[in-house]
């Protein structure tokens, strides 16, 4: 229990008087931390935190790796910044020591600082004080970023900069194509003849690196640590990540598998604004990136830039292969590789993907559209979202739209905010017909379906949002699908071998469970993809336990 004399030696509240300070103490919370044990994590609620005893570390992560950035020793306190300004946490605390603290509700930080001149007085030049350390780290900060080289019309460049940036890597970009980077990249005193280069802090350059070399380099894991475990997903989208989270948290020997980076197609998301708990929105990148830490707080092993090739039967469980000759062997296995953007079968389309021409977009494309005219096809939300994402950066985005209207395929909160930016444009009753560029996209051909007229105009991007497929044509046979492609489980299994009926998230399979976009039947939205990530894990436990019984004693 917090006492008010103990308020009077912390240089915060001695200038308060002894009523304030009892009042604040009894509505405070005294929270004690073990070495190693996180106090509060970025995107937690705001609170003013007070170390009373003991000794806690602010730690931020910088290349994938966690780096300690600040300790606070008793009687210095934290999170005032996002107090003040009204946010989430943006800072994250590990206890280094036996510690207490005492967490202070923002009401009564406010009448703190309304009540006591002296406490107004010492959080201002404490404010003022950190403002100049901060300047100081983020200059620090920049300086080990990773550095990027590449061209804004290569495939190859696009492709690593969309990596690192949904593997929450911290780099600057160059492009060899602006004038304005000529002088920067002139000082690095690099050979720039074979691009992409990135250049590492360490000094370390790579040109034309593939992922997983690119992975390696800067310490993001690519390869299991054990041969066995209790629950192996596969796919770091919305429903892998929450399975991950969810199978750490229960004390399962838990790993998700990725092939390139943790999000998924949602990764990709500039904006979820319908999202619950975020009232200003998130876009998909910060979400999978908030899920990615929380899976890893909680005890899951996460690898990226690796790829199953095949799952089979192997005793009461199964082996799962990844590509580079490793295996695994899993008790369950979560299906969770969402799915894959639907192609435009049109000619000359995919040479200039990646010239000018993408399937979904990142956020790290602003770079690319600044003072451009672009084009997105697709009447849905992603195609929405991203429409107002790029409306900051464009000179103009035009959305192509097949049907007569968006209120059938986009949510209306989204067409509502459309409506009220100048810069977009919807053009209903329009197909794409064609693209044209020689190495980058140039201009492209639109159809009018209600004139039947053709009509060409200059491009410099163009994204496209026509929905997705499932690719579930390497898992094993046996394992049912829709005419679609997509995996039946519980109720909508035809054949069922096992005396128990299915669980409600299992395949054909047993033990083989299904979750997020990938299965047949699915709400195809973020939230529901969370959601049974979720909950697949409760009927894991279920089956495995049931494994447990069956085996003899």
């Amino acid at each position: 229990m917090i006492e008010a004399e103990e308020l009077a030696e912390i240089p915060l509240f001695a200038g308060a008087t002894l009523a304030l300070r009892a009042r604040i103490a009894s509505r405070s919370v005294e929270i004690v931390a073990t070495p190693g044990e996180w106090v509060t994590r970025e995107g937690d609620p705001a609170y003013l935190w007070v170390v009373l005893s003991g000794e806690v570390e602010r730690v931020r992560l910088l290349s994938g790796q966690e780096v300690q950035s600040t300790t606070f020793d008793p009687t210095e306190y934290f999170g005032d910044f996002a107090v003040i300004l009204g946010t989430e946490s943006f800072i994250s605390i590990r206890a280094l020591r036996p510690s207490r603290l005492m967490r202070v509700e923002p009401g009564d930080f406010h009448l703190l600082i309304s009540e006591s001149k002296e406490a107004a007085a010492f959080v201002a030049q404490t404010l003022i004080r950190r403002v100049s350390i901060f300047d100081e780290a983020y200059r620090k900060y920049g300086e080990q970023q990773a550095v990027l080289i590449g061209s804004d019309l290569d495939a190859a460049s696009h492709a690593i900069r969309d990596f690192l940036s949904r593997n929450q890597v911290a780099f600057e970009w160059f492009d060899l194509d602006d004038s304005n980077d000529a002088e920067s990249i002139a000082q690095l005193s690099l050979d720039t003849s074979t691009c992409p280069l990135v250049r590492l802090p360490d000094g370390r350059t790579f040109a034309k690196p593939d992922h997983r070399a690119l992975a390696e380099a800067i310490g993001l894991p690519i390869a299991p640590r054990l041969r066995e475990y209790d629950v192996v997903i596969i796919g770091g989208g919305p429903a892998g990540l929450a399975a991950a989270v969810y199978g750490g948290s229960e004390g399962l020997a838990t790993i998700l598998i990725e092939q390139d980076a943790p999000g998924g197609q949602a990764g990709t998301s500039s904006r979820i604004e319908n999202y619950l708990g975020f009232v200003s929105g998130i876009s998909g990148g910060e979400l999978a990136h908030r899920a990615l830490q929380q899976a890893k707080r909680l005890g899951a092993e996460i690898v990226v830039t690796r790829s199953v090739c095949e799952i089979r039967p192997e005793g009461s469980g199964y082996a799962v292969a990844l590509d580079g000759e490793t295996e695994i062997r899993a008790r369950s296995v979560v299906l969770a590789t969402g799915v894959a953007w639907r192609k435009l079968p049109i000619p000359q389309l995919d040479e200039l993907v990646g010239h000018g021409i993408s399937y979904g977009a990142s956020r790290g494309e602003a770079y690319s559209v600044r003072g451009k005219d672009i084009f997105l096809v697709g009447g849905g939300n992603s195609a929405g979202q991203a429409a107002m994402f790029f409306s900051s950066y464009a000179r103009s985005v035009t959305i192509l739209v097949r049907g007569t209207g968006l209120e059938r395929t986009m949510s209306q909160y989204l067409i509502e905010q459309i409506r009220t930016v100048a810069n977009i444009v919807v053009e209903t009753c329009t197909s794409l017909e064609g693209v044209v560029g020689d190495g980058r996209l140039e201009r492209i051909v639109t159809r009018s379906s209600v004139s039947g007229a053709d009509r060409e105009r200059d491009a410099h991007a163009l994204f496209i949002f026509i929905g997705a497929d499932a690719e579930t044509s390497w898992l094993p046979e046996a394992l049912e699908r829709d005419e679609h492609g997509y995996i039946r489980t519980g109720r909508e299994i035809a054949a069922w071998r096992l005396e128990r009926k299915p669980y409600p998230l299992e395949t054909s399979i047993p033990g083989i469970f299904a979750a997020g976009d990938v299965r047949s039947s699915s709400v195809k939205r973020v939230a529901s993809a969370v959601g049974e990530g979720s909950i697949v894990i409760s009927y894991i436990y279920q089956y495995l336990e049931s494994q447990r019984v069956q085996q003899p004693a």
